[in-house]
């Protein structure tokens, strides 16, 4: 065999620059992908949760979803079952259709978990003020925390157990204020973004060193959901700051 073929069968091998680092082809083209999807995700969150928003029926969903300490606590339950099943099927392999099945699930479970909180943003004084400040400073974070990561080739899997632990007792304290009728307030808002920020650091360091090179999709879901954990409680907290 040739020195040119044995190179042309290879070339997904050869290493190639990408975010100031050098990485091979498959696992660039891989990280193009997962981004390009979380792109895709966010946008058509946006669409969805505009539309929901103007949609005649919303004030009276939102009503049902959060009228009462157990009508939220069913909201919840359902949201964490389809976000399961959802993260299963994105990471399935039985094919691309069923992967964006997944994807496409989740933005909508997060569209409508966000409904009442995002209606209530934009019905108080300054609400875009908020939503838009929100949304930088979730950019800003997001963009620092990935080109931080992609830049320097660090190994965050390190952080799977805090992200475990901190998601649990961050439930438990969800569940427990909804049943004891407490408070959060906004000290734990910004526990939440410091959470959502160790997501994120874990979920973009599985991209680069964990995740096979066809499993974008599944990468690009896990990416969204820290970015939209974050953006919640960034609202959240800009909400009860005064």
């Amino acid at each position: 065999m040739s020195i040119e073929s044995r190179n042309w069968m290879n070339r997904d091998a050869r290493p190639v620059r990408e975010g100031g680092r050098y990485m091979d082809a498959a696992r660039a083209t891989f990280l193009k992908k997962t981004y390009v999807h979380l792109g895709l995700a966010i946008v058509l969150f946006i669409i969805v949760e505009a539309l929901l928003l103007r949609a005649p029926f919303i004030s009276s969903l939102v009503q049902a979803m959060a009228g009462g300490g157990m009508s939220w606590l069913i909201v919840l339950a359902l949201f964490m079952g389809v976000a399961y099943g959802a993260d299963k099927l994105a990471r399935s392999q039985a094919g691309a259709g069923v992967q964006y099945l997944g994807l496409g699930l989740y933005v909508l479970a997060q569209a409508l978990i966000f409904a009442p909180l995002l209606l209530y943003a934009t019905q108080a004084p300054g609400g875009d003020g908020i939503l838009t400040t929100a949304a930088m400073v979730t950019l800003g974070v997001s963009g620092g925390l990935t080109g931080y990561v992609l830049i320097s080739g660090v190994n965050f899997s390190w952080l799977r157990g805090v992200v475990m632990v901190g998601g649990i007792a961050a439930m438990l304290t969800i569940v427990g204020s909804i049943i004891f009728g407490f408070h959060l307030g906004i000290f734990f808002a910004g526990l939440m973004v410091l959470l959502a920020a160790t997501m994120l650091l874990y979920q973009t360091s599985a991209a680069m060193h964990d995740w096979r090179t066809d499993q974008y999709v599944a990468a690009s879901l896990g990416l969204f959901a820290s970015v939209m954990m974050m953006f919640y409680y960034v609202v959240v907290f800009l909400m009860n700051r005064d």
